[in-house]
């Protein structure tokens, strides 16, 4: 944990009791502050209490005693209206703050020489497995990395800082939206496309928070930018006008005279002088998929940035063992392979996912984004039939039909069998049933890691249903009596 002290012997109120708001809360008791932690679901508070943070109703007092208010990044900030307690604590004029602040607050009030290294990751994509690629190169080269943010556990759930320490932080636009005082000396924009545009109102003001990560940058400070979306190949010539020296291009899809690029299954080291091989991607099997070029791309790029030296660098991504519900292996039936993608709450990182595989029985469906799955129409050829779940599963039907087998099965468990079902029915003994959503899954699930582990809980009730099934039949085979064979003249 990192103590807050800002706050000591001041009131704070802290709302939104899940893992951002919890470790806040505690760092701040730690350091000092008086808590009035709350939520509006009763669920969060018994598991608040029950870890030992004082519930208080915040509704029910003199909002002016408070010194601030944390913020979870969950809870509406501007769109599609602001939270009441947000409204309230701007009529009184308690500032908002988030975890992330806090926790950049804390390392700026250590002198400079004492302070960490901060590597700031986001985009709408691919944020998390590069943040965890950052972290494990970081630690097999013998580097104190600490990851967390959006990823694991909260920024203030952390260990305590030091001078040493590298954190590696995934940051949401959620949690930029709060941000003043970050100041990362990498800052990783990986691309951009459209997503959480109820949270954000439009394109502009999603832009706007993601580039938060950016924001205070000093001289010495490192920008890795994707070149592959519009926005950020434009942030990159922006940001390389205004004469920052360590700005550096990365593309999963365009050499580069300068940069990181990955092209043809090889990633390229032009950093510092000509563009060279330094990995073939075929020896990191956690990374498949071209989308995965990209985060290798960056990864490499803030390893270098801080110093590690390029044949390391690329041992460590060899060894990388993937994160869950990012193209994750769930297992494996008679020839039938399933693979957890849930990670993919958008039509972006579904695309990416069906571009990893060249024929899938794809489970898609939940709460759907604006524009549902029209921009996934070049990659529908790869699907050889559509499983269709949640709210979005009619209307997903309506895009996809006529163009693929689809059906609606409604729940996870239903598309889960049928897509089995179907597979062994046609002999398709080499199919991949990939769970890629396209969606976000608050229709049916807790979030997408709990979609993630219903779907790997799915399989293994296959796989033992499948293997006693098989069990019994070998059984009723050993009980057939098999005539004797006749043999006439000589050996056979």
């Amino acid at each position: 944990m990192i103590p807050i002290v800002e706050f000591a012997g001041r009131d704070v109120a802290v709302f939104g009791l899940a893992r951002s708001g919890l470790s806040a809360a505690k760092a701040l008791s730690a350091g000092g502050a008086n808590v009035f932690a709350w939520d509006d679901s009763e669920p969060a508070r018994a598991r608040a209490e029950s870890e030992g943070v004082a519930v208080q109703d915040i509704n029910a007092r003199d909002w002016r005693s408070f010194a601030a208010l944390v913020l979870s990044p969950g809870v509406p900030l501007t769109h599609p209206q602001p939270h009441r307690v947000v409204e309230l604590a701007r009529a009184v004029g308690v500032p908002i703050i988030s975890d992330v602040e806090l926790f950049a607050r804390a390392v700026n009030a250590r002198p400079a020489h004492a302070r960490p290294k901060i590597i700031g990751v986001t985009g709408t994509n691919g944020k998390s497995t590069t943040a965890a690629l950052i972290a494990h190169i970081l630690e097999v080269c013998g580097k104190d990395a600490r990851l967390g943010g959006n990823i694991g556990r909260g920024v203030l759930d952390l260990a305590p800082l030091h001078a040493g320490a590298i954190y590696v932080l995934e940051l949401s636009s959620y949690q930029l939206d709060l941000v003043e005082s970050l100041r990362c000396d990498v800052a990783v924009f990986l691309n951009l496309a459209p997503d959480h545009l109820d949270r954000h109102g439009t394109m502009e003001n999603y832009l706007a928070a993601k580039k938060r990560v950016l924001r205070n940058q000093g001289a010495g400070d490192w920008a890795i930018i994707g070149v592959d979306s519009p926005e950020t190949a434009r942030l990159l010539t922006q940001i390389t006008a205004a004469g920052v020296p360590q700005a550096a291009p990365i593309s999963n899809r365009q050499a580069l005279g300068r940069g990181v690029c990955a092209l043809g299954g090889r990633l390229y080291d032009g950093l510092t002088g000509r563009a060279e091989p330094v990995l073939e991607l075929a020896h990191a099997p956690a990374l498949p998929g071209a989308h995965n070029g990209q985060n290798a791309a960056a990864a490499y790029a803030v390893a270098r940035a801080v110093g590690l030296e390029s044949r390391r660098i690329a041992a460590a991504i060899e060894t990388f063992p993937g994160l869950p519900h990012r193209l994750e292996r769930a297992g494996e039936i008679d020839g039938v392979r399933f693979i957890n993608d849930s990670k993919a709450t958008n039509p972006d990182a579904a695309s990416q996912a069906l571009s990893a595989f060249p024929a899938v029985r794809w489970i898609a469906g939940g709460r759907a984004k604006e524009g549902g799955i029209e921009a996934l129409s070049p990659l529908f050829a790869r699907v050889t039939k559509a499983y269709l779940i949640g709210e979005a599963g009619p209307s997903f039907a309506r895009t996809l039909g006529g163009q693929r087998p689809v059906q609606v099965c409604g729940d996870l468990a239903q598309a889960v069998q049928q897509a089995f079902t179907d597979a062994r029915a046609e002999g398709d003994r080499n199919s991949v049933v990939l769970l890629s959503p396209a969606c976000a899954s608050f229709d049916q699930f807790k979030d997408f890691e709990h979609r993630g582990e219903c779907f790997k809980a799915e399989v293994r009730t296959l796989e033992a249903a499948f293997g006693e099934s098989t069990r019994a039949g070998l059984a009723a085979l050993s009980s057939v009596t098999t005539p004797p064979v006749l043999r006439f003249g000589g050996a056979a």
